[in-house]
């Protein structure tokens, strides 16, 4: 059923006329041109699709958009502010915690999640809070020091 639905995605208000059975993994990708999240396998498994919703890391493949109402939605876009990276994205970059580049939204946003509930994470903490983002490229190590920093 086509549906009104007022979105807060990135701290912007947005309303969009959609069907409320669409996924937010569509309608950020398709309708707002949120292409950083990826979809990798569209069960929740691999976490290429993690967003943060009202501070907690959500698999955006799981969520049907008629559940967003008045929530609060950031993507890896939401993160960069006045042209400035956020200083996970910096520490990404600079710890080479990017290979191939797919998860590396998903695990950011994971990251984001964690740092701002709790800014002085351990490193269990860290590899607990990214366990359900897959990366088949880093081998972890560099993700953890970036998160770490």
């Amino acid at each position: 059923m086509l549906r009104d639905i007022s979105l807060n995605i990135n701290g912007k208000i947005k309303t969009i006329r959609v069907e409320e059975s669409k996924r937010l993994l569509d309608v950020l990708r398709e309708d707002f041109a949120l292409t950083g999240t990826k979809e990798g396998c569209a069960i929740g498994e691999c976490g290429a699709c993690t967003v943060v919703i009202n501070s907690d890391a959500v698999n955006s493949c799981l969520v049907l958009i008629g559940q967003c109402e008045g929530v609060e939605i950031i993507t890896i876009e939401g993160l960069e502010q006045n042209g400035e990276l956020h200083e996970l994205q910096k520490q990404f970059m600079e710890k080479g915690a990017i290979q191939c580049g797919f998860c590396t939204p998903g695990m950011v946003m994971s990251a984001y999640a964690l740092v701002q509930s709790n800014p002085d994470t351990t490193i269990e903490e860290i590899k607990e809070a990214i366990e359900g983002n897959l990366c088949r490229c880093t081998g972890y190590t560099q993700i953890v020091d970036a998160i770490a920093h």
